[in-house]
């Protein structure tokens, strides 16, 4: 997009990303220029159609956010775009599961806790008496 409005520029990033993050409305204001330049290089990788579609890309950046532990608001946001697009919650948390060998459990728990919240996954309660592990246990 060519447009000089940042506002203009806000809401076509919306449009074709299907979100847009705090600091993309922050920059807009403040910095217009290195937001362009910032959001030119994410479309020559993520947004322009390739030879990847974008779900598969939708997958990669939802595994890739949860390996580098982003914020689980960033990874809820791909994760909505991922879902928009016609993936599976199941699909979603498969690609989600591929960051256990590699990042371990800690990172996993990143991505996974920010699915289970998007798709109000819940699970089985023990029967028996035991100590609750916390959000963060890896056990």
């Amino acid at each position: 997009m060519t447009t000089t409005d940042p506002q203009e520029y806000i809401d076509d990033m919306a449009r074709k990303r299907g979100y847009v993050l705090d600091y993309h409305k922050v920059m807009a204001k403040q910095d217009f220029p290195v937001l362009q330049a910032a959001n030119h290089m994410v479309s020559a990788a993520y947004l322009d159609q390739r030879t990847l579609d974008r779900k598969t890309k939708e997958l990669i950046f939802i595994v890739s956010l949860t390996v580098m532990r982003a914020s689980k608001g960033h990874i809820q946001s791909h994760i909505r775009v991922a879902l928009d697009l016609g993936l599976s919650p199941t699909e979603i948390l498969e690609a989600i599961e591929i960051a256990l060998p590699e990042a371990g459990i800690v990172a996993f728990q990143t991505g996974f806790e920010a699915w289970r919240e998007v798709v109000g996954a819940d699970g089985i309660e023990p029967t028996v008496a035991v100590h609750q592990g916390g959000a963060g246990s890896g056990e």
